[in-house]
């Protein structure tokens, strides 16, 4: 599949996802094998109006290509106006995003709200396409509800627009991230269109990825919140489709280097304390499941500087060590 320059083969990308794909975690994420990665969606309101946090949002390392830069909103002048400071910040894209579904977005109109509007998204679309040079992609859902699904219809309106490639998260607004991400419609909108169609929803596994590309015949697939904590899901699904096999999580000393490496990036510009604690959910999951972990999680969560979590995790894997070293023969 191609997006203006950039060629993928059966793609895996990582999904756009607010308060997640910080610059970090996105150069982690393409570390370990994303083949294109995304930044937490960025008002467009709030980007011609030089916000610090938006203007942070699309600061790109040279390490991260290629990245998209998502934008929302619903006013021509200002999502225009952010295409065009987007474009200048690097990127090799510019992402629309017409399928956030969360209340303080969707019901003031902009994205997944834009479904009920698809002449206004068609018509801003197109708009966004004439102010850049790079190519222009969109991120939507199926359709607000049940009774009004109109993605392959979408589809083809936003072909004929000139859009570079289409993400579909199989859900509706109605159903924000709950209930069964139907992957039929992704099949649908693919078999409509000829540009290409990523798919996107319920992807937890390597295996997942394979079935969403089998069952679909979408060209590449976006992870989202199952990278959450576990970046690795993009070198062992490129693994699996490699050879059938999924290696598995790395051991454990391996993710907890990677997390600090992501934690000591995030310093600089949020300071210590903060990085630590917005990186708290992560490590979380990191530990989850593993054993005699209960008192570990809880101190390691309450530390606020590197060199406390780091102390903590290494005096885990130390005793882990010690345990399986009293259990031998």
């Amino acid at each position: 599949m191609r997006i203006g320059k950039l060629e993928f083969e059966r793609g895996i990308f990582l999904a756009p996802m607010e308060d997640v794909t910080e610059r970090p975690f996105r150069r982690v994420c393409r570390r370990l094998g994303a083949d294109l990665v995304f930044t937490e969606f960025v008002s467009s309101e709030a980007l011609i109006r030089s916000a610090a946090k938006s203007q942070g949002k699309i600061r790109i390392a040279d390490d991260e290509h290629p990245v998209g830069i998502q934008i929302y909103g619903n006013r021509e002048a200002a999502l225009t106006e952010a295409a065009r400071i987007s474009e200048a910040a690097g990127p090799d894209l510019i992402d629309i995003n017409f399928g956030c579904p969360v209340k303080k977005v969707a019901c003031k109109g902009a994205g997944s709200g834009m479904l009920r509007e698809p002449d206004q998204l068609v018509s801003l679309t197109a708009a966004v396409i004439r102010s850049v040079r790079l190519p222009v992609t969109v991120k939507t859902r199926l359709g607000w509800d049940s009774s009004s699904i109109q993605i392959v219809d979408l589809a083809r309106r936003l072909e004929d627009a000139g859009v570079a490639a289409l993400t579909v998260h199989a859900r509706t607004r109605q159903q924000m991230f709950k209930g069964r991400a139907d992957w039929e419609w992704i099949g649908r909108a693919k078999e409509a269109v000829s540009i290409p169609v990523i798919g996107n929803g319920d992807v937890q596994s390597p295996r997942d990825v394979e079935r969403m590309f089998a069952e679909t015949g979408c060209d590449a697939v976006m992870i989202g919140r199952a990278a959450i904590g576990n970046p690795w899901i993009f070198q062992r699904t490129k693994r699996y489709l490699e050879t059938g096999i999924d290696p598995g999580l790395p051991c454990l000393a391996e993710r907890f280097s990677v997390y600090l490496r992501q934690l000591e990036e995030s310093m600089p510009e949020k300071g210590e304390r903060r990085a630590v604690v917005e990186m708290r959910r992560q490590l979380s999951l990191i530990l989850r499941g593993e054993p005699d972990v209960a008192e570990v999680r809880s101190r390691a969560l309450r530390e606020t500087t590197l060199c406390g979590v780091r102390d903590v995790l290494n005096g885990y894997l130390d005793r882990l060590d010690r345990l399986e070293m009293e259990a031998a023969p």
